[in-house]
């Protein structure tokens, strides 16, 4: 049996992985989440619904699962129970009765408000400057990208 310089092993060590580290960062990050978002009662994933929808109500739901990296299948059954929380609606879209349309309720307009705080409260959780995090946050982004280019 040939041996395995000790460098080659090194690399196949939990804590040299940066898939890792990252995952357990974002573990950390929605367990951060998951209290704050509680109060207002919504889940991580719609929170990041409405994040889309507050930005730019009124959109297909395609168009949401495109932002969110989402497929139609994990978004639906979360926008059904949105809807029965009265938080958004649904609708066949008028050019394409294929599509289905989101829009915001008025409760669902209103928890943006209750809302505002969390990125804020999150930001402190971190220990890190606004500048840092979104530093961070372009490096991320790039590396996604990146990764999606090869997928």
């Amino acid at each position: 049996m040939k041996k395995t310089p000790a460098t080659e092993l090194d690399l196949l060590t939990l804590d040299k992985q940066f898939c890792f580290s990252l995952y357990s960062a974002s573990l950390a990050m929605t367990k951060t989440y998951k209290p704050l978002l509680e109060k207002i009662g919504l889940t991580y994933p719609q929170y990041l619904v409405m994040l889309v929808l507050w930005r730019q109500d009124g959109i297909l739901v395609k168009d949401i699962g495109e932002l969110l990296f989402l497929d139609s299948g994990t978004l639906t059954p979360l926008l059904k129970r949105m809807e029965a929380a009265r938080l958004v609606q649904r609708t066949r879209d008028t050019l394409d009765e294929r599509q289905v349309r989101i829009t915001l309720t008025p409760e669902g307009r209103e928890l943006k408000q209750a809302a505002k705080t969390i990125p804020i409260s999150v930001m402190c959780a971190s220990g890190q400057s606004a500048e840092v995090l979104m530093q961070l946050r372009g490096q991320l982004t790039q590396i996604r990208d990146d990764l999606s280019k090869n997928t």
